[in-house]
């Protein structure tokens, strides 16, 4: 009996002495202390950091670029516009200071241009053509603006008709001269002769 009872006394005195834990599972080693905690990598260390950083770089200097290119377009547009504008006015002017060309003058033209290319007439004998009673009749001022902006070579002129009197009527040099020059026949000048009979053979 008296074992038994010192038994009893004992156990007892264990479980006084035992440390009582709250929760189960519960571990002696973290009675005082803190578990340990993962140390977490500073920001700038993360690889995804990174990526939006060179995203954002991208991105400002695509503004950046795409905002020079619209200036410099601009600039040309505007520099553009402003050269029409000033050319305008000067075509403008142009335009309102060119005379107004009656139409005998026109049609003047248009005449002594038909006899230059087909008849090879020189400046005077289109001239007395155009103004002769018999002819064109067109007033003194109409036929000298015509024979003024006529088209024509009259040196050529003479030289194609000089072949035309040795051809058809086997005229000599000088004769043809003479009749290049005469008041009565072609009205040349004596230069625009003399360059017919110089060139008459080549």
């Amino acid at each position: 009996m008296d074992n038994n009872n010192q038994n009893q006394n004992n156990n007892q005195y264990s479980a006084q002495q035992q440390p009582q834990y709250q929760n189960p599972g519960y571990s002696p080693q973290y009675q005082n202390n803190y578990p340990p905690q993962k140390v977490k990598k500073p920001i700038y260390k993360k690889w995804w950091f990174w990526v939006i950083i060179v995203i954002v770089l991208l991105a400002i200097i695509g503004s950046v670029s795409g905002g020079g290119s619209d200036t410099e377009n601009s600039t040309d547009t505007t520099i553009t516009t402003t050269d029409t504008l000033t050319t305008q006015p000067q075509s403008t002017t142009e335009e309102e200071t060119e005379p107004d060309i009656p139409a005998e003058y026109k049609s003047a033209l248009i005449k002594a241009q038909t006899y230059s290319d087909t008849m090879h007439m020189s400046k005077q004998g289109i001239y007395d053509q155009l103004t002769s009673e018999y002819g064109e009749q067109f007033s003194d001022e109409a036929a000298q603006y015509a024979v003024d902006n006529v088209d024509a070579d009259w040196k050529e002129n003479a030289l194609k008709k000089a072949k035309t009197y040795q051809d058809s009527m086997a005229m000599s040099p000088e004769a043809i001269r003479d009749q290049l020059t005469s008041e009565y026949g072609e009205k040349f000048t004596q230069e625009e002769a003399d360059y017919a009979i110089d060139n008459l053979n080549k």
